[in-house]
């Protein structure tokens, strides 16, 4: 196995939409991904990107991807914020999550960020097992909230 990691291309759009919904779909919330891939590449790669993103490639095709950003805490300061983390099922449990989640954590160190944060589900046991490795904190307490942009528009 020879596993290639390299910073995300516009070209590479397709197919790391292609893991978004992989990924939605795993956590039971397919329904929940309506950025469009303009938008996302606007995102990524327009006038004024927002996000950038390592991918993890064999012969050329893509297997997954680590997408992140600057987030500001008022308490901690520039933090790296990991928001999206995906290898694709079939090649999973082949160490790409690892070489994946090590170069962001480079990123991290590169960028003299005051820390790394993410989400993780409450119920993703291979994924809580996997950031236990790295002697993560997860902590409890926290509910995300939200607004959708049609919620928005009525306020």
């Amino acid at each position: 196995m020879s596993i290639n990691i390299r910073i995300a291309k516009k070209e590479d759009c397709t197919r790391l939409m292609e893991l978004i919904n992989e990924l939605a779909l795993y956590e039971k919330a397919p329904e929940e991904v309506t950025v469009t891939l303009a938008e996302f590449e606007d995102a990524g790669f327009g006038s004024h990107p927002v996000w950038k993103a390592y991918v993890a490639e064999e012969n050329n095709i893509i297997l997954g991807f680590a997408l992140f950003y600057t987030r500001y805490s008022t308490w901690k300061g520039c933090r790296l914020y990991l928001e999206d983390f995906i290898v694709t099922e079939q090649a999973r449990g082949k160490g790409i999550g690892k070489l994946l989640f090590d170069k962001v954590i480079e990123e991290s160190k590169n960028g003299n960020y005051n820390g790394m944060v993410w989400q993780v589900l409450d119920w993703n046991e291979p994924a809580l097992n996997f950031y236990q490795k790295y002697a993560a904190q997860i902590e409890a307490g926290w509910l995300n909230a939200s607004f959708s942009k049609e919620q928005i528009q009525k306020l």
